[in-house]
């Protein structure tokens, strides 16, 4: 199982970024596909979590209306779409799998991608 994470960067308040998971080694189509995320100093907390056929969304309390999942399964790759970027929101971003729905508990993470949020 490969999950690698790109897209992070450093952004304004109120910007956007838009995160990428490669993913690889696994039924890609069979697997909900997670977003977690560490800030400097705090642990490592559950973000958004997506359906096999992405009709189905989820998120934390403190990105709802902020965040978008989405995930196109013909290319193996789940994204992440962050707008009204709050510096709360700085942290490496990791996407995952296998996951117990709505906790940091996954059976596989990837590198994450490091988004800062400072003016």
């Amino acid at each position: 199982v490969q999950l690698q994470a790109s897209g992070g960067g450093l952004v304004q308040p109120g910007g956007s970024l838009r995160l990428s998971c490669a993913a690889s080694g696994f039924p890609f189509g069979s697997a909900w596909m997670y977003w977690l995320r560490q800030a400097p100093g705090k642990e490592l907390e559950w973000v958004s979590f997506i359906s096999l056929d992405g009709y189905r969304t989820f998120y934390a309390d403190s990105v709802k209306g902020r965040f978008t999942i989405s995930r196109d399964n013909a290319r193996n790759m789940v994204y992440l779409q962050l707008d009204n970027l709050k510096f709360e929101d700085t942290a490496v971003y990791y996407c995952a799998k296998s996951c117990t729905s709505g906790t940091t508990s996954c059976e596989y993470r990837g590198q994450g991608t490091l988004v800062t949020v400072s003016s």
